[in-house]
């Protein structure tokens, strides 16, 4: 008899070669020509969350159908992309036609070992399964919040961050961090905690991911960041977000002025713009991730 791997490995070729054919009958290849000016639109896959613990496989079909070619991930447990090791979610993606530049995987504390100043494995596999998968950059959208008690705790932070970038020069990555919105709230001695981030990390070994909507939620301008900081921004989370400040939305209803931010990308040194919807306001996940696509593709970038 078949061993339960093999099995699972034959569901998922032939799962995925079916998809990807379909998907081939639709030419379904390149959202437009944003790919030729070096320049690429995604999804983070926590916009569709749910989706993804019910059918992760039908999920992807229909993403790749919207249009979008680029996916990023939010769920990387035991070694596992959404049940699957990296092996066989790259052999996934590159059957759909799908590649994940980026992925969030939280750098903790508990990853570094103060003993033998180094990661423990747990991170070092972390950096091995991106590579695996095709990516450029391992994003940490965290930072934990016992570092803010003293300017000597946030050295240590800061120093992690640049090793992990160091980790991850060694196999051809970059490291990043994704912002929340109490980075633009808090400071350790005299300085903002996204201050710190941009000043106290080298920008060779870690980069920063620009969440435009966690931003606003922070009160803080995109803009004036980018103007104090040019070029530091390689990767956008491109988020709208309601006029009460609490939930995001499909792109181009609430209050985020996304147009001029996007339109700046040379200045921010944006190539990866990554669409996050993390609220729906009584739609359909799906539906809202497809609405943001056709929005962003009227967007001059």
């Amino acid at each position: 008899m078949e061993s339960n791997n093999n099995s699972r490995r034959q569901f998922i070729k032939k799962s995925s070669l079916a998809i990807f054919a379909g998907i081939a009958s639709n030419n379904f290849f390149e959202i437009n020509d944003f790919k030729k000016k070096g320049k690429y639109i995604g999804v983070q896959l926590y916009s569709v969350r749910d989706e993804m613990k019910k059918d992760p496989l039908g999920t992807l079909k229909k993403v790749r159908e919207m249009g979008y070619n680029y996916v990023e991930h939010a769920n990387y447990v035991d070694r596992k992309f959404y049940g699957w090791s990296a092996t066989e979610f790259k052999k996934i993606l590159d059957d759909m036609g799908f590649k994940m530049f980026s992925g969030h995987t939280v750098l903790e504390k508990k990853h570094w070992d103060e003993s033998t100043n180094d990661f423990k494995d747990t991170w070092k596999q972390t950096v091995e399964d991106a590579a695996i998968c095709g990516q450029k950059y391992v994003i940490s959208p965290w930072l934990d919040h016992s570092y803010f008690v003293s300017t000597d705790e946030m050295k240590k932070a800061m120093d992690t961050l640049n090793k992990a970038g160091e980790l991850c020069h060694k196999s051809g990555m970059q490291f990043g961090y994704h912002n929340h919105d109490f980075e633009y709230t808090t400071k350790v001695g005299d300085r903002l905690i996204y201050d710190i981030l941009l000043q106290d990390t080298d920008p060779k070994l870690v980069v920063q991911q620009m969440d435009i909507g966690n931003m606003k939620t922070g009160k803080a301008d995109a803009m004036d960041w980018i103007k104090k900081y040019p070029g530091r921004f390689p990767l956008f989370h491109v988020k709208e977000t309601t006029p009460d400040l609490k939930e995001s939305a499909v792109l181009g209803t609430g209050v985020v002025d996304l147009k001029t931010v996007l339109a700046n990308n040379k200045l921010s040194g944006c190539k990866y713009f990554v669409i996050e919807q993390e609220a729906y306001q009584g739609k359909q996940p799906l539906d809202c991730i497809k609405e943001d696509l056709e929005w962003l593709k009227k967007i001059k970038l």
